[in-house]
């Protein structure tokens, strides 16, 4: 894309609408941590979107008018972090959502998701690095966003977590160490796992771990596991999570489709 495009003002047409750029505009922070599974589904159903990576030197645009959804994937910082792209983020959530315009936020963005809309992230006593299981809360918006199960095991990578959801959010599925683990407002989700993981991803991301993921591993065996487990678990789950994935993001879909 054009980076001068990024901060235009687009003109709306003669009947007042704004020209469609794409379907979903996708806010990346790290070359790493790419759409993934969430970018093969938009493929499969034929949806148009623009990836769009700081670290990459792309530019966050000016605003997502244009767009019919928006999906922020994660990261390495937390959301409390002084980073202009973390901040530009916010604001484009806030607009999405003033605009009716349906966000879905993996990890890091959940969390901006939530910051942007009165929420609150803090850094956990007990971070959850691997495959970790959820539980829904059983609820009818749990169960249209999550599924019918009442249990499911889900990628981790986290420190940090929306400690306190957005005034009218409702928590959808909470684990045993970190209580806020998805919730729904609006037409929005916000998830504090990666429903987008792929094995290319944790590899990428176990090479890169730095020297405070061993120290986890040693300190927190209950919730962040070691290289091999997690490499045995991902075999086992692997599966399991692109299904979920696909009826997470066709809840999702839904909404940005009305």
């Amino acid at each position: 894309m054009d980076p001068a495009f990024l901060t235009m003002t687009i003109p709306p047409l003669a009947n007042g609408t704004t020209p469609r750029i794409a379907d979903v505009l996708v806010l990346q922070q790290l070359t790493g941590d790419g759409p993934g599974v969430l970018g093969q589904w938009l493929d499969a159903q034929g949806a148009s979107w623009h990836d769009l990576c700081t670290q990459a030197g792309d530019a966050f645009p000016a605003s997502v008018r244009g767009y019919r959804a928006l999906a922020v994937l994660g990261g390495a910082w937390s959301a409390n972090d002084d980073r202009p792209s973390l901040r530009q983020a916010e604001t484009l959530i806030r607009e999405a959502d003033a605009l009716g315009m349906p966000v879905i936020g993996h990890c890091l963005g959940g969390q901006l998701i939530a910051k942007a809309l009165g929420g609150a992230v803090a850094t956990q006593a007990v971070p959850e690095i691997g495959w970790q299981s959820i539980t829904s809360t059983g609820s009818d918006l749990a169960r249209e966003w999550l599924g019918e199960a009442n249990d499911a095991v889900v990628f981790q990578w986290h420190f940090d977590s929306f400690v306190a959801l957005p005034p009218g959010a409702e928590l959808l599925a909470s684990s045993a160490a970190c209580s806020h683990q998805a919730f729904a407002l609006r037409q929005h989700l916000g998830m504090q796992f990666h429903i987008e993981i792929t094995p290319t991803k944790i590899a990428t991301w176990l090479g890169r771990a730095g020297a405070g993921y061993p120290k986890a591993v040693q300190a927190f065996p209950a919730s962040v596991q070691s290289p091999e487990a997690m490499n045995a678990a991902t075999v086992q789950h692997q599966s399991s999570s692109e299904v979920l994935a696909a009826h997470i993001y066709a809840a999702w879909r839904r909404r940005w489709l009305t």
